[in-house]
């Protein structure tokens, strides 16, 4: 990480804990081997050499294709990609250190601390474990027996995983990230368009001090005018700072649904709250937290069009707090000079200029220089007479005459709107519509429900429309999601064929995949959690840790009919009943990595529950369904590579009597 200029932030710390559960593996693997021939008898320094010449194989085998999973991730470009590359990046140096350590150090110590089964005597606690797992891998074996009598029955089973595994991730709600309770809350106020600066900030304050009177509020406060994300004297931020966790009994979410409810009562002034996050990919901070962009060359087809879409948009059930940075009905007085009263008056176009000016346009006049500091003199009416429908009727205009003329006399006063601010996108006008996610929706169904809505309005084609945001690099993962698994699984099976040297066996190591898939989308669906970017990372984590059960099967498997002479049904039989510990241990390993994540509470834990969940609920059905149907998978893949080989077998040898006649 130091070499990477990596810092300990969610996502590393994310790879770290998730990366005690793995660097353990190999060495669960490598010692339970090893332990199994002092067992038999051996000494501890013939048992190390032996069981790590059996093992060693197979343990590079689950640490290359482990780092295997994470090759697309390093790949991946864009900002996600980067926060994939430092998850990534840091979780393979642990797996590659530690596969070092397993194949060196490992066996060295097992060969110099452990002692020969004649000298160990096992305690209270260690029988009583050993009783147990007697029971489980005893009940193991007559499941194992079981399912390998009605094999089509078993096959059928792994293959509706795969079904299941299809529909659930079609029909789970997608996110982008979790919402997170940092402790802070962020706002941004809007009064109507002609709003006086003065009455702003008495709106201002009336929303900071009814926001400050809810329990769970440690302070707020806000600014009102032009800065950062506001560009108009209508508008207004707000910051929040919510108490503790431990001191207050509701999300931030909810304290926003309750101080929504209460800011209502407020008059004249709207206050658009959100939930401030860790990661904000928004191209511009906008009322509410997801963006859509819609810009035109024509000013107003594209006003006339928004006003539309807003309030189309403001009746779909998936969004709340609609809002839109369209600003085009300011009040504005225009002023038609009667030329003719004004020549005979004494009074020119350009003293009716300046006149205002003067009153209401803050001229500099003077400079003021003091001892440390200076101050500008601005000419200008004194305030109390600068409001008001009628503040231009208190206006009086030197003539060249020397008298003073009321504007009222020779000007006519004609109100009309105009627009308060125009926002750009690029080089074009545009308005872009904001909103926040309704209880219980999903990014993807409201980026879904605005699609449709869109279709329906059937705007111009001069008018183009965009997610910008956080929705924007939503519909980018999206997209990319199916893309990412597809590779990952490619790449593992590259992997896996060169090290076997074969195009079947990685086929039934990636068969334990499917169970995996289906365990973390129904764990997801059952906590309420959706199809997020951390969701995913933990669904190509478990590409890596899953395979591992498969590959000390098959591995073990091929083995025994090497060198015992055994039949495929004898072998596979063998290397599930001896493979059972490590595999229950390893699993064990990487699940219980996982629960830190799953049950962690305090500030920005929701982005890090995802991961565990998916992991958790991935390896326990996975757990429970690998162990039966990957002895099945290899048994069936193994005959139809017999058949393939009489195939191949078959034309050579008509050849090769042909030839011989």
């Amino acid at each position: 990480m130091h070499l990477f200029n990596y810092s300990l932030d969610n996502l590393s710390l994310m790879a770290l804990v998730i990366a005690v559960g793995f660097v353990v593996d190999d060495a669960i693997v490598m010692i339970e081997n090893i332990t199994r021939h002092i067992e038999k008898g051996l000494a501890p320094l013939q048992a190390a050499l032996k069981g790590a010449e059996e093992i060693g194989f197979t343990v590079l085998s689950m640490s290359i294709s482990l780092v295997a999973v994470f090759i697309p991730l390093f790949l991946m470009s864009g900002v996600i990609g980067r926060m994939f590359q430092e998850f990534a990046v840091t979780v393979s140096s642990a797996i590659a250190v530690s596969a070092l350590v397993s194949l060196t150090l490992t066996p060295t110590m097992c060969a110099y601390l452990l002692k020969p089964s004649s000298e160990e005597k096992a305690g209270r606690v260690s029988r009583a474990l050993e009783r147990t797992f007697d029971a489980l891998q005893s009940s193991y074996e007559k499941g194992l027996t079981v399912a390998l009598r009605h094999r089509a029955v078993t096959l059928t089973v792994m293959l509706l995983t795969i079904g299941v595994t299809v529909v659930l991730f079609v029909i789970i709600p997608k996110g982008f990230f979790p919402q997170q309770d940092t402790g802070m809350i962020i706002g941004i106020t809007e009064a109507a368009q002609d709003v006086s600066p003065a009455d702003m900030r008495k709106l201002q304050l009336a929303v900071i001090d009814s926001i400050s009177k809810d329990p769970a509020v440690a302070n707020a406060t806000g600014y009102i005018g032009p800065g950062g994300p506001t560009v108009t004297e209508n508008n207004g931020r707000l910051f929040i700072q919510l108490k503790p966790h431990n001191e207050r009994d509701v999300s931030a979410d909810e304290v926003i649904r309750r101080l929504d409810a209460k800011l209502q009562s407020i008059q004249g002034i709207r206050a658009y709250l959100q939930a401030a996050q860790d990661i904000n990919l928004g191209a511009r901070l906008s009322k509410t937290q997801y963006q859509y962009t819609l810009t035109d060359v024509d000013q107003e087809e594209l006003n006339a069009w928004a006003s539309k879409f807003f309030k189309a948009l403001q009746t779909l059930p998936e969004l709340s707090d609609v809002a839109t940075d369209q600003a085009n009905t300011g009040r504005q007085l225009n002023l038609e000079i009667n030329r003719d009263t004004a020549a005979r008056l004494g009074i020119d176009p350009g003293t009716v200029d300046n006149t205002l000016y003067d009153a209401f346009g803050q001229r500099h006049v003077a400079q003021i220089f003091t001892t440390l500091n200076y101050y500008w003199v601005i000419l200008e009416v004194e305030p109390q007479f600068q409001l008001g429908p009628y503040a231009l009727n208190r206006i009086y205009v030197h003539s060249s005459t020397g008298v003073e003329v009321p504007l009222a006399q020779f000007v006519k006063i004609v109100s009309s709107v105009a627009p308060v601010a125009v926002n750009h996108q690029g080089q074009f006008p545009s308005v872009t519509l904001s909103f926040n996610l309704s209880p219980g929706s999903s990014v993807g169904s409201a980026v879904a429900a605005i699609q449709n809505a869109t279709r329906s309005l059937r705007m111009p084609t001069t008018i183009a429309t965009s997610f910008q945001g956080n929705a924007q690099a939503f519909q980018a993962s999206l997209r990319s999601t199916p893309i990412l698994i597809v590779a990952a699984l490619i790449a593992v099976y590259l992997i896996l064929g060169m090290l076997y040297e074969s195009t079947i066996h990685p086929i039934t190591i990636l068969s334990t995949l499917p169970s995996a898939g289906i365990g973390a989308l129904l764990t997801l669906i059952a906590f309420g959690f959706d199809l997020d970017v951390i969701g995913l990372i933990g669904i190509i984590l478990l590409i890596g840790i899953v395979k591992k059960n498969g590959i000390m099967l098959i591995d073990f498997a091929l083995e025994a009919e090497r060198n015992q002479g055994l039949k495929p049904e004898g072998s596979i039989y063998q290397a599930c009943v001896l493979r059972f510990r490590p595999i229950l241990m390893t699993t064990m390993a990487a699940l219980l990595g996982g629960v830190p994540l799953m049950l962690g509470t305090g500030t920005g834990s929701e982005i890090r529950q995802p991961l565990g969940y998916s992991i958790v609920g991935g390896l326990i059905l996975s757990q429970l369904l690998t162990l039966f149907t990957t002895p099945v998978v290899y048994l069936y893949l193994d005959r139809f590579a017999g058949s393939l080989r009489r195939l191949r077998s078959r034309p050579a040898g008509i050849q090769t009597k042909t030839l011989g006649s």
